[in-house]
């Protein structure tokens, strides 16, 4: 009898073994994919029909896209999701030359744009619960290193179709590649903001070593090198934060004032003697809100050759539509010329927005209706921000 008993009670711990084992799977198979869904949503927005005009010139568009948070997510970026905004095959549907895929590593609880500390941090359940190496469950550094080598893994099981870009040369050959006729969409690695360097700049080597080209000094709290417009004090560029700068400016990777405190910007554009660009945000001047550059800071992005790129998503142009993103691009071009407007989706970065990368000719469509000529087009869909880049890129 107690022989039977205990064959039972043995019978039903494995089994209760069994139960936990699957559903502690099901939790790491599923849970990525259910909360990614709910941050990156689509909303029914009205977009026009893209008349065939419009399309044959979008077909001929070196189109350029300054942010995206794809790589945060669990999902492989050469295959077709059924979430998010973003992957490779609606890049190439949308006919996009150059996307820039950032690399974000710290997001604090409670989100707001007004003021948030870094006492705090999503990403790290995120990080456990996606089963990366465990060495990102601690490091900020070690995040942004996984996602580089994330990219660059992507680039090289693409069969050629995804290059990344690292220098003006591999800028100059995706352009030509893409004038010949081949299918082949450029990716360029950034950071969003630079608490990943754990208050080291000498790890700015690790970064660009591993493929940086763009840096946000900054996200939504203020950190070792810069104060945010979202941080507590908003303070400026700290001693440590110049060194970064000066570091930058010679190694060629773009500085990006997206999210960066105002006093920061304002240093970042008198110090800076390569063009800065804000990467992904909209303008006080349609959509008022701290998210948001003033006309102040639009011309100064101007006067450094630089470029700004608008969001499409409610917070930076205070709509989800085509005509919003165009009347923030009409803003910066009536202050800071045509020369400075560009885009900056911010796909998959917890946002919700009116269309993925495949329908993006609707801003094409937009900038038509409006009476924008085809070369003002193309200056505005990617031209400006690749001249950006091959100023500003090493050799």
């Amino acid at each position: 009898m107690a022989h039977s008993q205990g064959h039972r009670k043995t019978s039903i711990l494995l089994s209760l073994a069994v139960i936990v084992v699957a559903l502690v799977t099901a939790f790491f198979v599923t849970a990525p994919g259910i909360v990614e869904r709910s941050r990156n949503r689509i909303a029914a927005a009205n977009l026009a029909p893209i008349g065939e005009d419009t399309r044959k010139l979008h077909e001929s568009l070196e189109i350029v896209d300054m942010h995206s948070d794809t790589l945060m997510w669990k999902r492989d970026l050469l295959e077709r999701a059924g979430r998010g905004h973003m992957d490779l095959p609606r890049l190439e549907d949308g006919n996009v030359a150059l996307q820039v895929f950032s690399s974000v590593t710290k997001s604090p609880r409670g989100l707001n744009v007004e003021a948030n500390t870094g006492d705090s941090d999503n990403i790290t359940l995120l990080a456990m619960a996606q089963l990366q190496p465990p060495t990102t469950w601690t490091s900020l550094l070690q995040r942004s290193l996984y996602h580089a080598e994330k990219l660059e893994k992507a680039a090289e099981n693409s069969n050629s179709h995804l290059m990344l870009i690292r220098s003006r040369s591999d800028l100059s050959e995706l352009v030509a590649a893409r004038q010949s006729g081949r299918q082949v969409t450029g990716a360029l690695f950034s950071v969003e903001g630079l608490h990943n360097l754990e208050g080291d700049p000498g790890n700015v080597e690790a970064l660009f070593d591993a493929g940086m080209r763009m840096a946000g000094f900054a996200h939504f709290f203020d950190n070792e090198m810069s104060g945010s417009m979202h941080g507590v004090e908003k303070g400026g560029l700290t001693d440590a934060g110049r060194q970064v700068f000066d570091d930058f400016e010679r190694r060629g990777v773009i500085v990006d004032i997206a999210h960066v405190s105002p006093a920061a910007v304002s240093e970042i554009l008198e110090s800076a003697t390569r063009p800065v660009v804000s990467s992904h945000g909209g303008v006080r001047g349609t959509c008022e809100n701290n998210r948001n550059l003033s006309d102040e800071h639009i011309r100064g992005v101007a006067d450094t050759g630089g470029v700004i790129g608008l969001g499409y998503w409610n917070a930076a142009v205070c709509d989800r539509s085509p005509a919003a993103v165009v009347d923030a691009i009409d803003h910066v071009i009536n202050v800071g010329g045509l020369e400075t407007a560009a885009l900056g989706s911010d796909f998959d970065g917890s946002v919700t927005v009116g269309w993925d990368t495949s329908q993006i000719a609707s801003i094409t469509q937009e900038l038509r209706d409006r009476g924008r000529s085809d070369d003002e087009i193309r200056a505005i869909m990617g031209g400006n921000t690749l001249r950006v880049l091959q100023e500003v890129l090493p050799e």
